[in-house]
């Protein structure tokens, strides 16, 4: 199983909690590409072929625990903010 990345700010948490209030707890690939801006499901299972989201399988259906793709959107989100950080270091006038 993936690293687990560092703990989610309580208002973040909360945010990214509460867009996805409708979903059950444990989604499914459907669900999954539904959370992630209608993504196609050929990018899902690569995702998860990839261990980006963990995961488990129950037969051949994968099972996404809600928490995780929680997580996978907060690790974006930090990353994209320290990339743009890092963008505009680099930055000369």
């Amino acid at each position: 199983m993936p690293e687990q990345s560092e703990p989610l700010p309580p208002d973040t948490k909360h945010l990214l909690t509460s867009m996805f209030e409708q979903y059950p707890d444990v989604v499914n690939i459907p669900q999954l590409c539904e959370m992630l801006g209608g993504i196609s499901s050929k990018s899902a299972y690569k995702l998860l072929q990839a261990n980006r989201i963990p995961h488990f399988k129950i037969g051949r259906a994968y099972k996404i625990p809600k928490i995780q793709v929680i997580a996978y959107l907060h690790s974006l989100m930090h990353s994209q903010q320290l990339n743009s950080e890092n963008y505009f270091n680099t930055l000369t006038h």
